[in-house]
């Protein structure tokens, strides 16, 4: 005979609530970026510099920072100017990327974008000055961090950033506009470079920061790329699917530039499964780090998800 308490069900275990996590990160990431740049003089270029920094999104760049920091021994205290900095140059390449010479934008996160409000010439200062302000604000602000970290973060970005990293991608993605001969193995290029770089810095950053081994560094490397690219491949398919409201930028910019993307060549479910795999290879990635890795696991799925 079985015992009664052998039939009491078991509790189910806790999922791990990740609109509460972003949410509550998301506000952390927006009062310490409200922080970092006052206003003083000149104050055109300062205001235009707030003005796309603090312009809302997602924050999913310095949240991932924190994510990777926390996951792997580190605080958030510890990873936060980091946090910060990469949002600084993420918003400067969102402000040129939108510039007349580049993907002639107007709106950006349902806002004007920088140049319409500011002029072209201070939307160009304010992009130079962010990015600028990034690396002085990590060296200046870590703290409880050992020197060599900071240095080697300071280094990790500035690869990202420039050309071997971002400034590589949108090199071949502008050579790219109009060439429907472009190739599946360049745009991996295009998008491992313009994207993928920046993202692997949040993540790997989060690591060094946290002092983490060289095996897990690229553990977090290898999630950063896979994320990276399935991320691209949602954005190309919510350029056509998705409307200007819920993009909050112009929709079908890429079929007006006639470029390439995921679902020009494998078509938008091919596309979306692509992405799936990716993201589950992405996962795979953190097994070692068990629980601790759920917001990463999340986030990773969410990606994927997203419709905006």
């Amino acid at each position: 005979m079985v015992a009664a308490d052998n039939l009491k069900p078991t509790p189910k275990q806790a999922t791990f609530d990740l609109i509460t996590y972003l949410k509550e990160r998301q506000q952390l990431c927006e009062e310490a970026l409200e922080q970092t740049i006052p206003v003083r003089y000149p104050e055109k270029i300062y205001e235009a510099m707030r003005y796309s920094l603090l312009a809302g999104g997602k924050r999913l760049r310095p949240i991932l920072c924190l994510a990777t920091c926390e996951m792997t021994g580190g605080t958030i205290e510890m990873a936060m100017p980091t946090a910060c900095a990469l949002e600084m140059i993420h918003t400067m390449s969102l402000i040129h990327d939108d510039l007349p010479a580049m993907d002639n934008d107007d709106y950006r996160r349902g806002k004007l974008t920088n140049h319409k409000v500011y002029g072209e010439d201070v939307a160009i200062l304010a992009g130079d000055g962010l990015l600028a302000y990034a690396f002085e604000y990590i060296a200046a602000h870590t703290k409880n961090v050992p020197p060599e970290r900071v240095l080697q973060v300071v280094a990790h970005l500035g690869r990202a950033v420039g050309a071997a990293g971002l400034v590589g991608g949108q090199v071949v993605d502008l050579e790219s506009e109009g060439k429907s001969d472009t190739s599946l193995e360049t745009l991996n290029f295009i998008h491992n470079h313009k994207t993928g770089a920046l993202l692997k810095a949040c993540i790997v950053c989060g690591g060094v920061l946290a002092g983490a081994s060289e095996k897990d560094l690229q553990r977090l490397s290898n999630y950063a790329q896979n994320i990276g690219l399935a991320f691209q491949i949602i954005d190309d398919v919510l350029d056509i699917t998705a409307t200007q409201e819920q993009l909050g930028k112009t929709a079908g910019k890429d079929q007006q530039a006639k470029k390439v993307t995921y679902p020009s060549l494998w078509g938008i479910e091919e596309s979306r499964r692509q992405a799936q795999k990716l993201i589950e290879a992405a996962c795979a990635e953190l097994e070692p780090f068990g629980k601790a890795a759920e917001p990463l696991v999340a986030l990773a799925h969410f990606i994927t998800s997203r419709n905006h």
